[in-house]
């Protein structure tokens, strides 16, 4: 039976910091990135042709205001997701606001009582290319997958579905 859900989103709010940063023409150390790089919530997006120094050489080029050179699709991609956080902070904001408040106590209860887990995690990342990874009890979300309705900041998605609709069918999956 799962007791307990809980939201991670810490490695996103250290991207706040970064990308309001830039935004606002403030250096940020390389030493931050690689704070970030570092991130145990990272890993999911690392294999051969992206690690830890492609996301301290991607947030460093935004920063210092560079083109990307020498890059793999996965830096490219990596690299148009922030450039998009800082062309439109009011949207970044609003895709940030329902991460935060999030809550997903009434979730628990629609979980199956024989869940695998007792306790689960939905942690948000800045992603590439997934939607979502899931590790054991663990749900990893691309935060970049979030799309908020111009129209409508109340209506948020992932993949066409509400975004609490969303986490929870993911959730279903790993409790099973």
């Amino acid at each position: 039976m799962v007791k307990t859900i809980k939201t991670n989103f810490d490695t996103v709010e250290m991207m706040l910091f970064i990308w309001q940063s830039i935004a606002d023409r403030e250096k940020v150390v390389d030493s931050f990135f690689i704070d970030v790089a570092n991130k145990e919530d990272m890993k999911y997006l690392y294999d051969e042709e992206f690690n830890e120094e492609s996301v301290r050489k991607v947030l460093s080029a935004i920063s210092n205001r560079e083109m990307l050179n020498n890059s793999s699709k996965k830096e490219r991609k990596f690299w148009n997701n922030h450039m998009w956080m800082l062309e439109d902070l009011e949207n970044m904001n609003n895709m940030v606001r329902p991460v935060k408040t999030l809550n997903l106590d009434d979730v628990k209860e629609k979980l199956p009582k024989d869940a695998k887990f007792e306790e689960l995690e939905v942690i948000f990342i800045p992603g590439h290319e997934a939607e979502y990874y899931v590790d054991g009890n663990k749900l990893i979300i691309n935060f970049f997958r979030i799309m908020v309705d111009p129209m409508d900041q109340t209506k948020v998605n992932i993949s066409g579905k509400p975004l609490k609709e969303y986490v929870e069918e993911r959730l279903m999956e790993i409790a099973k």
